[in-house]
């Protein structure tokens, strides 16, 4: 029985490039019965920790990637390159161990904040010195080791080769090697081989997926038009010649590779390697909060230190103490945090709780991993106020703002697909308001409750098409934002803990708040006529 590991997959998170969501590509990676997976999105780590736990509530063992762009020379050149697209080569990054995740967490960060130009990018000085811990695979065809080969620069491939090879260092570089049917191919194998011979360097078989089974093609192409703002039928933009990009059994990869055994074995080889332990619900915070002989007091800070919570309290504490001594108009702290002693102490809220039999208990309580949540209020003009203050206080290198994602809804993937295909805006329009106005309707779920959908879909082999296209890209991630004014806090350098984005010059977090509060992150809500989201840095990674 042949066996074999993914090393090069992309999910919806590859905004409008993959079109794999990230538990069904771990539930199709368990049922083939592989024993690991990677997750390689385009510069970014967007869904490394939803592909974390999922995997390993599966059963799979997690591999946490990303497929980096190489600038040709210096990641602060932005010109373009001759013959270059996108001004970058592709190079597949895989975490070894904890210390390799956390230059992961630079790379991508360096690569959004001081090297985008048309992609994010990274340079070989900057991977250089954020080597440790990571495995490179020379990577898909639009990498410089693929792109040499194709050229027919034999000499400028075998260089390439063995550089990347030096900077990883022994054993931590692979040529990557590929099967999709496509006209080149030949030559990159060929080439690849031959460079793998004269310098000792493994080669790997992987299948560079973008989606899920091989019936997925036309909705990822369908994707892929959408991205570009081009119609299915226009043969300048975007697209993937051959339906292989899927991802395949092991059987199948055996299929593809029927000379090279060892290059699945390689798979395997580099599985092992990796071996990334993240830890999550687990705070450290050690501020020293002044003892108090009332027995509730004790037994709240007991608990707040116990839990780790004490320089959440503070951060809360000192963000009410700015906005009153600068006449900023905030109201005391809400909801279960007035059953707190120490809120009351702090002066975070107005109600003393041992007057009223408040329960401390209902706001935080040992035997749950809730976390605490003490909602403020702030007047939505002096918000910014309030977000310069974090900055300054906290440095600017510890503050970024939380990414949302936009997905693909219900009628709104229909108006997508129906553009690409071509179908009349007023056709498809008419079709998209028949979906009931439910919040968080889906289109299995329209269908159901409204006949008229059926007939139509039906009757009308375009319309089917658009159906079901609609269906596999529901709910993909279609782009990313700005959450309306979250921030995260950090007492280090945040790229340090978790990986940052940039947009419209300002810098966000890769990590959306779900995940920012599965890692261990602490909720202050701040609401008024706008919401101010802070998160108190409270993550243990070793």
């Amino acid at each position: 029985m042949a066996e074999f590991v993914h090393l090069h997959t992309h999910s919806d998170y590859s905004l409008l490039g993959g079109a794999c969501r990230i538990h069904d590509l771990v539930q199709k990676v368990r049922h083939l019965g592989m024993r690991a997976c990677a997750l390689t999105d385009h510069g970014n780590l967007f869904g490394a920790i939803e592909f974390y736990q999922a995997a390993l509530s599966a059963g799979v063992k997690p591999i946490i990637g990303m497929e980096a762009c190489v600038a040709p020379g210096s990641l602060h050149e932005k010109k373009d390159a001759p013959g270059m697209r996108d001004s970058s080569h592709h190079l597949t990054l895989l975490c070894r161990n904890e210390m390799g995740y956390r230059n992961l967490l630079k790379l991508t960060s360096i690569s959004h904040r001081e090297g985008f130009y048309h992609q994010p990018r990274i340079d070989r000085e900057v991977l250089a010195e954020h080597h440790e811990g990571l495995i490179a695979l020379s990577g898909c065809p639009h990498s410089e080791f693929a792109r040499a080969l194709k050229s027919d620069q034999m000499d400028k491939a075998l260089r390439c080769a063995a550089d990347y090879r030096d900077i990883m260092g022994s054993g931590n570089y692979y040529l990557e090697i590929h099967n999709h049917g496509l006209s080149d191919g030949k030559v990159l194998l060929e080439g690849a081989l031959s460079v793998s011979k004269e310098l000792g360097i493994k080669v790997v078989a992987t299948n560079n997926c973008h989606y899920l089974n091989k019936d997925d093609a036309r909705a990822h192409d369908a994707l892929l038009a959408i991205s570009s703002g081009k119609r299915l039928e226009e043969e300048e933009r975007t697209r993937y010649p051959t339906p292989e990009f899927y991802v395949k059994s092991p059987e199948e990869m055996a299929a593809l590779f029927p000379d090279l055994p060892e290059a699945l074995r390689t798979s395997l080889e580099i599985s092992e390697k990796c071996n990334v332990e993240l830890f999550f619900d687990r705070v450290k915070y050690a501020d020293p909060i002044p003892k108090h002989v009332m027995t509730r007091l004790d037994h709240e800070l007991g608990v707040i230190g116990n839990m780790g919570f004490a320089g959440y309290f503070l951060i809360v504490w000192d963000l009410r103490r700015f906005a009153l001594e600068a006449d900023i108009r905030v109201g005391p702290g809400r909801g279960s945090a007035a059953g707190s002693l120490v809120s009351y102490l702090l002066g975070i809220t107005s109600i003393d709780p041992l007057r009223y039999d408040l329960i401390f208990e209902r706001f935080l309580n040992p035997s749950r991993k809730e976390m605490p949540d003490i909602d403020l209020d702030f007047a939505g003009d002096d918000r910014q106020a309030v977000m310069d203050y974090i900055r300054e206080k906290y440095g600017q290198e510890n503050v970024a703002q939380i990414i949302t994602f936009g997905k693909m809804k219900a009628r709104a993937v229909l108006r997508d697909v129906g553009r690409v295909l071509g179908i009349p805006l007023g056709e498809v329009d008419a079709l998209a308001k028949k979906v009931p106005q439910v919040l968080d309707i889906t289109l299995r779920d329209a269908i159901r409750m409204e006949p008229e959908i059926q007939k139509e879909v039906e009757s009308d082999p375009r319309k089917k098409e658009l159906w079901e296209i609609s269906l596999k890209l529901e709910g993909m991630n279609r782009h990313a934002s700005k959450h309306a004014s979250g921030i995260v806090i950090s007492d280090r350098p945040l790229d340090e803990v978790v990986p940052v984005y940039m947009m419209d010059e300002d810098e966000v977090t890769q990590f959306d708040m779900n995940i920012l509060t599965r890692l261990g992150m602490l909720k202050i809500d701040v609401l008024g006529l706008e919401m101010l989201s802070v998160l108190s840095r409270a993550i243990r990674l070793i």
